[in-house]
Order: structure tokens, then sequence, then C-alpha cells
């Protein structure tokens, strides 16, 4: 490749857009499975901001030995979030789980308790907006 052309791709890439995150919540999915019921979709986002606040809670509160009720807890909000469309919070909990299922140090629980943690709130706020 000539320098010309690879001074040109080194200026797109460093001027091209970068990925955008997923939103909180994927409204799509969401739809899809509420067969589109506006109101179903509001009952379930609801129902999902009461018990991702509990999970954390509960996580939290848990034993940091006990790497077992981590791993369950973490399962539950992993299916929930991923029936809502808040697949941020599904993939930081399925990380959860996988280092509760791995011997690994503290830092390393706390790192995905935190990510976790503050996946729920972002799905909070997102949710809090959508119902307001």
């Amino acid at each position: 490749m000539s320098d010309f052309a690879l001074s040109l791709c080194e200026t797109w890439e460093s001027h091209a857009p970068a990925a955008a995150a997923p939103p909180p919540i994927d409204l799509v999915r969401l739809a899809r499975q509420s067969l589109g019921d506006q109101d179903l979709e509001r009952e379930l986002l609801a129902m999902f901001e009461r018990q991702a606040a509990r999970i954390v809670g509960q996580l939290a509160a848990a034993p940091s030995d006990d790497l077992k009720i981590r791993a369950d807890l973490a399962h539950m909000l992993k299916g929930s979030a991923l029936a809502v469309g808040a697949d941020r919070v599904a993939e930081a909990a399925a990380r959860l789980e996988a280092v509760c299922a791995e011997p690994a140090g503290q830092a390393t629980l706390a790192a995905a308790l935190a990510g976790l943690a503050g996946a729920v709130s972002e799905a909070r706020e997102a949710i809090a907006k959508l119902l307001a």
C-alpha cells in the first residue's frame, strides 16, 4: 500500500465514528416480547426495574464467600434482562455469573458486581424516563 493510501486509511480510522453502545433498553425486542401491547411493555419494565433493584441489593448483602447465591441471582437477573431487552444488564450479569463459577480474587468479584450495579442503574434511569 502506498504511503498516501496508508495515510488516508489512518485518517479515516481516526475520524470514523466509534461503534455506538446499545441503548439501555432494546425497545424493539420489548415490543416483540409484549406483542406490541404498550400496557404490557410498561408493566414488564416496571417489574424488571423493581426486580433488578432488589437483586442488586441481595447481591450486595450476600456473604462474600457464597458464590452460589451470587451466581444464582446473576443468572435470574440475566434472564429477566434479556426478556425486556436490557442487554447491558444481561451482559454484566453473565460476567458476574462467570466470575462466580471460577475461583477469582475479591477484586475481580468486586469489579463484576460494580459493573452489574452500574448497568442496572443505567437501565433503571432509562426505564424511569420511559415510564414518566
